[in-house]
């Protein structure tokens, strides 16, 4: 291994690590706000602001436009490049910022939710904050600063939903609580991002370096509107047809099978994409990358899936209350898409490091219409309809996906299938011995709090059995790379001692 080699490697292990811990951090301030939250307001207060989220993120692809993903990717990035990038994201998140205010009117009525209009006009005044901070993002992220990236998020999420919106919620506002904390959180986000990461702001719009950004953001944008739309349809089918109260308890039970597949997904993606991206040229370096972050997610989400789909009444009504019961039944349901809502993320990562954002675009287009199409289908059963359509639809964008990466790397089907192996043994395992403890308390009528403490007790006492007694099944070589190159991070060896 070189020595430009093993410098990246451990940059990388040093930021999945640093990455992982904040959005650990991250996703238990989430999980805090949303039990904090969900006691302070009623359902149909989640569901008017779901619908503003659907709004404010459809919005965030067009007043980006590519532009942060673009400089992160470009193999030589030029002062031109960030002045030029800069000026594109002001103007069109201002833009888009003024239509949104001006067509809120009719938003609310796609919506079908009247008191829509005033919320996502005042969402709307958040867009400009988010433009003028992207190329500083995009440029953290280029130097591979994930701890210091991740450290503002979690910065900025804490403030907004776990202090001006308890606040809020307490003076009686009901969903501004909830507006007030977003326009905090983006606030206080651009703040530390333009302070932390400065960079040239006098306005450029020079044909080429705008051209060459557009190139690349443009496909990237196709891509990125086919995956809105997909993890934003069904919410928009459950609004329209099953009403705003149901979309409570549809996004609550979305949110809760999400945040491990995404907290996961995200930590990959974020650190894997710059690193990626550097070595788009190198086939054999792309591969054990891929594999090793396929690896990761089955053996983590797996299990996890299995612990939710047993738990998922009593984890309802630990963390929501009962007031919330109606989110079980869907939730069940999407815990077994959890995989494929984490492990496309690596597909997706590889295939915007290496520019392929045109094939990807096309992918993420069905994905969007197999979402919608089959959400439609699915909402005469209710939310359980929805749900399974919407499982459907992330297995077909899964192995499109996967066959994309497949062809980008060199990969095999057979290799791919081998790195879920392990995660698929370990959730049968872990999933046994949880559903006779959960069957065992139940019957005991230990109460939500000990079914889940015992059955998720269970599962991870024989989940790390499992890993002692069969290291070399459950690891692999993906596994034990990943501990040689933590050991190097936290032991570094002298260049001549290190081997590939």
């Amino acid at each position: 291994m070189t020595a430009k080699t093993r410098r990246l490697t451990e940059k990388t292990v040093s930021g999945l690590a640093w990455t992982s811990l904040a959005m650990g951090s991250q996703a238990v301030l989430q999980l805090a706000a949303l039990v904090i939250l969900s006691r302070l307001l009623p359902p149909a207060q989640f569901g008017l602001f779901s619908a503003a989220m659907v709004v404010a993120g459809l919005c965030a692809i067009f007043y980006e436009l590519g532009v942060g993903p673009a400089i992160v990717q470009r193999p030589e990035l030029e002062p031109r490049h960030i002045r030029a990038g800069f000026t594109l994201s002001v103007a069109l998140s201002l833009a888009v910022g003024l239509l949104v205010w001006l067509g809120a009117p009719a938003i609310a009525s796609l919506f079908r939710i009247p008191d829509l209009e005033p919320v996502a006009r005042i969402m709307a005044l958040a867009f400009p904050l988010q433009g003028i901070s992207t190329v500083a993002q995009s440029l953290a992220q280029r130097n591979l600063r994930f701890g210091w990236l991740a450290l503002v998020d979690t910065a900025a999420f804490a403030a907004g939903y776990l202090l001006v919106a308890p606040a809020l919620t307490l003076l009686h506002a009901g969903v501004w609580a909830l507006v007030g904390a977003y326009l905090a959180q983006q606030t206080l986000r651009a703040i530390l991002l333009l302070i932390g990461q400065p960079h040239a702001k006098r306005p450029l719009l020079e044909a080429a370096a705008t051209r060459e950004l557009l190139y690349f953001g443009a496909g990237f944008t196709l891509a990125r509107i086919g995956n809105y739309i997909a993890g934003q349809g069904d919410n928009l089918v459950v609004g329209r047809w099953l009403g705003q109260q149901a979309l409570g308890f549809y996004a609550h039970a979305y949110q809760l099978m999400a945040t491990p597949a995404l907290m996961l997904g995200q930590v990959l993606d974020r650190v894997l994409f710059p690193a990626m991206a550097l070595v788009q040229a190198e086939p054999a370096r792309l591969i054990r990358a891929y594999r090793g972050g396929v690896f990761t997610c089955a053996l983590v989400i797996l299990p996890t899936s299995m612990v939710i789909f047993i738990l998922a009444d009593e984890i309802v009504l630990l963390l929501l209350g009962p007031a919330w019961a109606g989110v079980a039944d869907p939730l069940r349901i999407l815990a077994w898409a959890m995989l494929f809502r984490a492990s496309y993320k690596m597909s997706d990562t590889i295939a915007r490091a290496t520019g392929a954002v045109y094939a990807r675009a096309w992918r993420q287009a069905l994905f969007a219409a197999a979402v919608i199409g089959f959400s439609v289908i699915g909402q005469a059963w209710g939310l359980g309809g929805v749900a399974c359509g919407v499982f459907a639809a992330l297995a077909v964008n899964f192995l499109t996906m996967a066959s994309l990466s497949l062809r980008l790397t060199g990969m095999g089907w057979a290799d791919f299938a081998r790195a879920h192996l392990p995660g698929i043994v370990l959730a049968i395992l872990v999933g046994v011995t949880g559903a006779l403890a959960a069957d065992w308390l139940r019957a005991a009528q230990a109460g939500a709090l000990l079914t889940v403490a015992g059955t998720a007790g269970l599962g991870g006492i024989t989940g790390a059995a499992a890993l002692f007694l069969r290291p070399g099944f459950f690891m692999g070589p993906d596994g034990e790379r990943l501990l040689r190159a933590v050991s190097n991070v936290i032991r570094p060896k002298q260049l001549g001692e290190v081997g590939e």
